[in-house]
């Protein structure tokens, strides 16, 4: 299990970050003359294929993005399979990870996930009780390390009224409650946060979101849900559109979305009465990684599933000028990563920008620069919107 401080060996490796990560915050009487503000990025899905497993080094995945996902106060990622240490590896149509997958994305600087997804009873009950096992050993452990740990969507008791998380940083409450609207068997079901894709289902799904907030005042109700949407496809429907206005009409004020393993829209939405944006959707952010990319289409770059080797890490800001004061929202950052197969089999994330693109061709890899040249070109027409309701 990973100790409550890094290891010297992680803390030569990220000494930058982590020296940044790991100051004590600030004292209230610090201040006085800023606004409080909370940093807070999403990524996706990390699952973890045969060709993820099988990587010597799980640390090597996250090098790059680690300064960046360190940036924020909080990151967020889906894990999408269960983490039982007593079962192998394993991958589609039913994964396991054992636990040092995702303790390498921890210490690469992710440190809230929703547990709550279409593979999270994989491995029946047994698994999701070793998922929770290793869930609270792990918040345990990082209690103290500076950049504590939180998780939401699976939970140890039948029809438990609500798992979620209450988060506390400098002045700012935040709740995350992380739901799956999709399954894909019903074992283990009621351990689960399940909301079925149905009109009563999601109107008391709205219910429970206004009593939840109710019962937790907070700054912000990050609402993570696993989307019964299709797989591999890139538009929204009308009807999703309208039933996430109506859980931000609930309480929500984020909504991170994920399934279909590919990069979908963002937007942010503002009430014209309060003369501000203060809410964000994100429809889905792909993966964050995967083997799903194993056979590029070289030759293909624009194929439905070449979308699968790319995601999105999306870093959004808030501000509030005193601590009663409400929250909004005041910058938003896009960076597109890629899942890149390195010479030596090794798939490892990296941006997805001109600076990569640039090394691979300068390094002989011009097959690779050419395909993730023109990703690149397609990734960035995929943008962020402004609507008023």
């Amino acid at each position: 299990m990973p100790s409550e401080q890094p290891s010297p060996s992680e803390q030569q490796k990220y000494a930058p970050e982590l020296s940044q990560v790991l100051k004590p915050p600030p004292s209230e009487s610090d201040r006085t003359s800023v606004p409080y503000t909370l940093t807070l990025l999403f990524g996706g899905d990390i699952m973890c294929h045969t060709q993820n497993f099988m990587t010597s080094d799980f640390s090597v995945i996250w090098k790059e993005v680690v300064p960046f996902i360190r940036s924020a106060d909080f990151s967020f990622a889906n894990i999408e399979s269960p983490v039982d240490d007593l079962l192998p590896y394993e991958t589609y149509p039913s994964f396991n990870m054992r636990s040092a997958y995702p303790e390498a994305a921890i210490r690469a600087g992710f440190n809230v996930f929703s547990l709550a997804n279409n593979h999270s009873n994989d491995q029946g009950v047994q698994g999701m009780m070793q998922t929770l096992v290793w869930a609270e050993k792990t918040s345990d452990n990082y209690e103290n390390s500076g950049r504590k740990v939180y998780f939401s969507g699976v939970h140890d008791e039948k029809n438990n009224a609500g798992d979620y998380a209450v988060i506390l940083k400098d002045g700012w409450t935040i709740v995350f409650y992380a739901v799956t609207e999709i399954l894909n068997t019903r074992t283990g079901a009621e351990y689960i946060n399940y909301v079925p894709p149905d009109q009563k289902s999601r109107r008391m799904f709205e219910a429970k979101i206004k009593e939840i907030r109710r019962q937790n005042p907070c700054d912000l109700f990050i609402l993570s849900i696993h989307a019964a949407v299709p797989e591999y496809e890139r538009g929204i429907s009308e009807q999703r559109r309208q039933y996430y206005y109506s859980l931000l009409d609930s309480g929500a004020d984020i909504i991170w979305a994920n399934h279909p393993h590919v990069v979908q829209e963002r937007e942010i939405v503002g009430r014209k009465e309060s003369e501000n944006f203060s809410k964000v959707i994100m429809y889905a952010n792909g993966n964050t990684i995967s083997g799903q990319r194993r056979n590029p289409s070289f030759n293909n770059p624009s194929a439905a599933r070449e979308y699968t080797g790319d995601g999105l890490l999306y870093k959004v800001t808030y501000i509030k000028t005193e601590i009663s004061a409400p929250a909004v929202l005041e910058e938003t950052e896009s960076k597109y990563i890629t899942t890149y197969i390195d010479p030596s089999s090794g798939f490892i994330v990296k941006f997805l920008n001109n600076d990569f693109i640039k090394f691979l061709k300068e390094s002989g890899l011009g097959k690779w620069a050419s395909y993730l040249f023109e990703r690149k070109k397609i990734m960035e027409k995929i943008k962020e919107t402004k609507t008023w309701l």
